[in-house]
């Protein structure tokens, strides 16, 4: 008879934390609507954004991205209001008054975080990136209305052995100065290109430089040509300098790992926010977990203020755990930390402080 109770509590818990977890959500991403297209309307006519864009390019993906990001802060909110009811209803005392111990209490909210880190995880990683791909599309046509010009100093690996230069390149025209292209075999350059100008051929896809000096080297000997014009291909497109902040977020999981790999190889420093945004699609689902535990800690006991001192406290602890976030992810950027630790020491350090709260409350 008591286990079939314990059963009907945890599902009473996982249903409660759950429904409140999602009916935050769907607050909060309201309000935010709301306030987003009171910001944006003004764009949206000028620019005479179409009503099927609007609504099913731009907030039908804003809404998974917009309750992903804050995931952490909506599972932490769910916690405190569900768990604060619970113990002013004094629900939480007579459940351990009747036997049943703090860690078995913890079951039901381990098995709903559980769910949302699972949630949060496949958002972040596979249904995410494809809806924002759309969402950044449409706020550079409709919203934004920034066309990318130019990039200077680019040097990149395109291959193993083989390095390129470009002095400037017009991101709007496909069009490079100053462009040279270097061979190495077991560490001796072989040959060497430099031009004066290189442009992608939008209809054929290769690439035509012109004025260009040739060396080819073998040992002691070199030749060297020139000529005005040559079509080639190369491992290389102009969507590798087109990068803007934005791109890190359009790739799922596969994809950002290939596109890592492909950046490592080329020895671009903008590697770091790739790997930074990689680590933080792992840690961010395994937050809820340790904000949980934070959370039920904190809104168990029964204290005077009830559910108003509860929210208070938690959201700050969450603000600073957001904002610790921050702060080592500033520290990665810099080079100062690996972007792996950065984005696990907020985990560490609160998973620490969650063990503290939990022991504290179980007592």
């Amino acid at each position: 008879m008591r286990f079939q109770l314990l059963k009907k509590i945890d599902w009473y818990i996982i249903s409660k934390f759950l429904g409140t977890f999602f009916f935050v959500i769907a607050l909060i991403v309201g309000i935010s609507l709301i306030f987003d297209i009171s910001e944006n309307i003004d764009d949206f006519i000028e620019n005479e954004a179409p009503l099927k864009a609007i609504i099913f390019d731009y907030y039908l993906n804003f809404i998974p991205y917009f309750a992903n990001l804050f995931s952490g802060l909506f599972t932490f909110v769910a916690v405190i209001f569900f768990t604060s009811k619970l113990a002013f209803n004094s629900e939480i005392i007579a459940l351990l008054s009747n036997g049943t111990s703090y860690s078995r209490l913890m079951r039901p909210y381990m098995l709903s975080a559980l769910v949302i880190a699972v949630f949060s995880y496949t958002l972040g990683n596979f249904i995410i990136p494809p809806a924002n791909k759309q969402m950044i599309e449409f706020k550079y046509e409709y919203i934004n209305r920034k066309s990318l010009s130019s990039d200077r100093d680019i040097h990149l690996q395109i291959e193993p052995g083989v390095y390129i230069y470009i002095e400037r390149y017009n991101i709007n025209d496909d069009f490079g100065r100053r462009f040279t292209i270097e061979r190495f075999e077991d560490q001796k350059l072989v040959s060497k290109l430099t031009s004066d100008f290189i442009r992608w051929d939008r209809e054929k896809e290769i690439w035509t430089v012109t004025n260009f000096i040739q060396r080819d080297i073998d040992g002691y000997d070199e030749t060297i040509s020139k000529g005005t014009r040559i079509d080639t291909t190369l491992a290389m497109s102009p969507d590798d300098f087109r990068s803007r902040k934005e791109d890190v977020e359009i790739l799922n999981l596969f994809e950002l790992i290939d596109h890592i790999n492909l950046l490592k190889m080329r020895g671009v420093s903008a590697v770091v926010e790739y790997e930074i945004e990689r680590h933080r699609r792992t840690a961010m689902p395994f937050s809820s977990f340790i904000l949980t535990i934070i959370g039920v800690a904190l809104a168990s006991r029964k204290v005077k203020g009830g559910i108003g001192l509860h929210l208070g406290f938690g959201l700050l602890l969450s603000f600073s755990y957001i904002m610790f976030q921050q702060i080592t992810k500033t520290f990665a950027l810099s080079g100062s930390i690996s972007p792996l630790f950065s984005m696990w020491l907020p985990n560490i350090l609160y998973a620490i402080i969650a063990l503290f709260l939990y022991k504290w409350a179980s007592r």
